[in-house]
């Protein structure tokens, strides 16, 4: 198998408040909703980069989809990465994601590796780390 990740797919609990928060409070692209037409359709894509999209998708489309029983959401399981390029950037969108009403779970602080971190929950408890690594260089 070639990796070639091309949908991270997030369940959420209310499509509209999720789309709401990525949308207007972290300032990411998104058309809007498509898909209301059918009755487990509906869903919203983030261009995240080039051939990377962030899709927003109920956790009853997905329970719908996939046949599994619904479960309580374990925060830990995943992490979202963003990588930025200035530890003064890990704090503008860290204070962007609080203004958006995200969860600050861990302050953006100095990291054991040199750089500098911090974590925040989504409405929908998915976690995001926003990390400057002077060690990693970005396109």
């Amino acid at each position: 198998m070639q990796a070639r990740i091309s949908v991270i797919t997030l369940g959420v609990r209310d499509l509209e408040a999720s789309l709401h928060f990525y949308r207007e409070g972290l300032g990411l692209h998104c058309e809007g909703i498509i898909g209301q037409e059918f009755e487990y359709g509906a869903v919203a894509f983030i261009e995240l980069q080039s051939g990377l999209k962030l899709a927003l998708w109920p956790q009853s489309s997905i329970q719908q989809d996939t046949g599994l029983e619904s479960s309580p959401m374990c925060p830990t399981q995943m992490t979202l990465g963003h990588n930025v390029y200035s530890p003064l950037e890990v704090d503008q969108v860290m204070a962007q994601a609080a203004h958006a009403g995200a969860k600050i779970i861990k302050p953006a602080q100095a990291t054991f590796y040199g750089g500098y971190a911090g974590y925040f929950q989504d409405p929908d408890g998915h976690i995001w780390e926003i990390v400057f690594n002077p060690s990693w260089e970005m396109d």
